[in-house]
């Protein structure tokens, strides 16, 4: 079962590669071979759940990065930068089967971590199904989740949810629902633990905790396909900085969420520290990064979200073999 999985992986990574790279990305999972490129531009949104990305700048310079730059992007739209070019790397959720589906330059390359969603809601609402008529807020999480959700429940998310968003700086949903004033509020790190620490409304979904989603990657590392092609030796050394990073999350938060704050890409340790806590960084050992896709992508199929099957959107935008390589390396 195991060498079919990574034959079909191999194949599918060969479908993506073309003939004459195919023989070059085999050859670069050796130790010996030199960085293609010593510069990687990598999403920062602001967000302290892809805590790993930010965790991995030293071990990226040990594996030879010389230039490691960290560009700002809004959350919901980084894969947007990265089809752009302007990030080579960022974490991607339902967007990122999206734009695999409109046919977007872009490669998913594994799991980072799981469960970072939470929906509060206020009042006597208790479930997704009570949303309906109701004000949902979204500072800078996207909606796909929630999306997805109210359609397997026979909502119409545009019609039977009023979704409030951050189009105004000086009214911002999150104050909006401390304030009483809209519904719910659906946000990921730093968002959730705020909310909690001022003690304001209860979650109604935890997707950390909630089946089915807590048994799937909810971020998931991409890479535009160009660097992914033309620096396959920079690309699996991204990878497993990011990997690597994700276990010292688990292992050691506190000295994660020290460094977090201390290079400015979060404000707030006790937030940070929270959040490395609640987080599972070190399920991207056991979780399937294909099994995900096919969930979230039969889902999205059924509900008309995107065209493609899941094994075309698969097919068309993943690359494993860095995965099952770096996997192998970390005995993962």
């Amino acid at each position: 079962m195991a060498m079919a999985q990574t034959r079909r992986r191999f194949l599918a990574g060969a479908s993506l590669a073309g003939g004459p790279l195919l023989v070059r990305a085999q050859t670069a999972f050796s130790a010996n071979d030199a960085l293609e490129t010593t510069s990687v531009r990598i999403v920062n949104d602001g967000s302290v759940c892809i805590a790993p990305l930010f965790a991995a700048e030293e071990l990226l310079q040990a594996e030879g990065f010389t230039n490691v730059r960290y560009v700002k992007a809004i959350a919901e739209r980084q894969h947007e930068a990265v089809i752009r070019g302007e990030l080579d790397f960022c974490v991607t959720f339902l967007s990122g089967i999206l734009a695999v589906d409109s046919g977007a330059p872009i490669v998913v390359l594994g799991g980072v971590h799981a469960g970072c969603f939470e929906l509060f809601a206020r009042g006597n609402i208790g479930t997704v199904g009570e949303l309906k008529g109701k004000s949902v807020g979204l500072q800078a999480c996207p909606p796909d989740l929630l999306t997805l959700m109210a359609l397997q429940l026979g909502l119409d998310p545009a019609r039977d949810i009023e979704w409030v968003t951050a189009t105004d700086p000086r009214m911002k949903p999150l104050e909006l629902f401390a304030g009483g004033k809209i519904d719910a509020f659906l946000g990921f790190p730093p968002e959730p633990q705020e909310l909690r620490a001022r003690q304001i409304g209860h979650v109604i979904v935890n997707s950390a905790i909630d089946r089915p989603w807590s048994q799937y990657f909810c971020c998931m590392l991409i890479g535009h396909r160009d660097y992914v092609r033309q620096y396959p030796v920079a690309t699996k050394r991204v990878l497993r900085a990011i990997l690597k990073a994700a276990d010292l999350c688990a292992a050691n938060p506190v000295r994660v969420a020290r460094r977090l704050v201390d290079r400015g890409f979060t404000p707030r340790y006790d937030f940070a520290l929270q959040t490395l806590d609640d987080v599972p960084y070190k399920n991207w050992r056991d979780y399937d990064a294909e099994d995900t896709l096919r969930f979230y992508a039969l889902r999205m199929h059924e509900a008309g979200l995107i065209k493609s099957t899941p094994q075309k959107i698969i097919a068309r935008g993943t690359d494993w073999r860095f995965l099952d390589e770096v996997k192998r390396e970390l005995k993962a």
